[in-house]
């Protein structure tokens, strides 16, 4: 599958309803902006809402294998699969590597997840993972690059919309793509912009739509630990081609100071992923990226209603 459709979306909230945290929406009448508050999710971050759906999309089959679901994530994703398996009374296995923080490893034991911890780098953590698939017959998971996972992240755009039904843009920051996909498949159904930001050497993207296809990129960035992706999944390309889609790279200098901004003038403590879609399209912090792809970001034009979506809040508070 390499395309989301809408009726996908609208199936997973159905799943998830009542699962995880309508996202709670705010005006900064400081920044002219709306923002999405969906680093309140549970487990801090959107990746509940793929998490779920994926998990209830299975249990519905009535085929849900004896040895669980399984991902190699020391992230995000891998908090939110062992949440969303607690949940639902399904044993989740994570796989990560030797050197992932202590803090990640006690949290997701604390979901009653089972902790794999092989190899020094992530490729060889999943690599154990796809092994334990192999031979146990676990459901694999991942993520971003799944039609359930972007269809549940995809779950967030229409809550906003059902808030402010005038929205004109979402501004949403990309890694592997699957918030990207999902958002971006609901804003465009319901004609809404959508500005795709990337930190200019994590951009998976931007490089592929040049490309016309997914294509690896260096990753470089201070946000690389969510937006780290060095390929962006096909689904989010698909969603990148219309019309109403608009790709963004911003320095890490402006990631760091819309981070700071958030933190000094609205104390939401987020973190670097979350802020690279503000840094997106406040143009006081954006440069030019220094290959010279991008312009200082997104400028809305007057009355243009825009929402920034703040992802996730998993991060340290002793740089703010």
């Amino acid at each position: 599958m390499t395309e989301l459709t809408y009726p996908d979306i609208e199936a997973a909230a159905e799943r998830i309803a009542g699962r995880v945290r309508p996202v709670a929406v705010a005006p900064s009448d400081k920044d002219g902006l709306v923002f999405a508050l969906e680093f309140m999710q549970h487990t801090g971050t959107f990746k509940a809402r793929g998490a779920q759906n994926f998990i209830q999309a299975h249990l519905a089959e009535g085929t849900f294998p004896e040895a669980g679901v399984t991902i190699a994530s020391g992230g995000n994703a891998g908090l939110a699969c062992a949440w969303a398996g607690r949940a639902a009374g399904v044993t989740a296995t994570v796989f990560l590597p030797t050197t992932a923080p202590s803090v990640k490893v006690e949290r997701l034991r604390s979901y009653g997840a089972r902790v794999e911890l092989v190899g020094s780098e992530y490729a060889e953590a999943a690599a154990a993972c796809q092994e334990f698939v192999d031979s146990s017959g676990a459901l694999a998971s991942h993520a971003y690059d799944h039609p359930l996972i972007a269809a549940g992240a995809g779950t967030l755009m229409t809550e906003i919309l059902t808030q402010v039904p005038d929205l004109d843009t979402v501004v949403v920051s990309v890694g592997g793509g699957g918030l990207f996909a999902g958002v971006a498949t609901a804003a465009t159904h319901h004609g809404v912009r959508t500005v795709a930001v990337e930190p200019e050497n994590c951009r998976a993207l931007n490089a592929a739509v040049e490309a016309g296809e997914p294509v690896d990129v260096t990753v470089d960035s201070l946000a690389a630990d969510s937006l780290g992706a060095r390929r962006v999944t096909p689904l989010a390309l698909e969603a990148a081609r219309s019309d109403l889609v608009t790709s963004v790279l911003v320095s890490d200098e402006a990631i760091i100071g819309a981070r700071q901004h958030l933190w000094d003038d609205h104390r939401l403590a987020v973190e670097h992923a979350a802020a690279t879609a503000l840094a997106g399209v406040r143009g006081q912090y954006g440069e030019s990226a220094s290959d010279g792809k991008t312009v200082s970001g997104y400028v809305p034009v007057e009355g243009e209603k825009v929402c920034v979506v703040l992802c996730g809040a998993n991060t340290s508070l002793g740089d703010l």
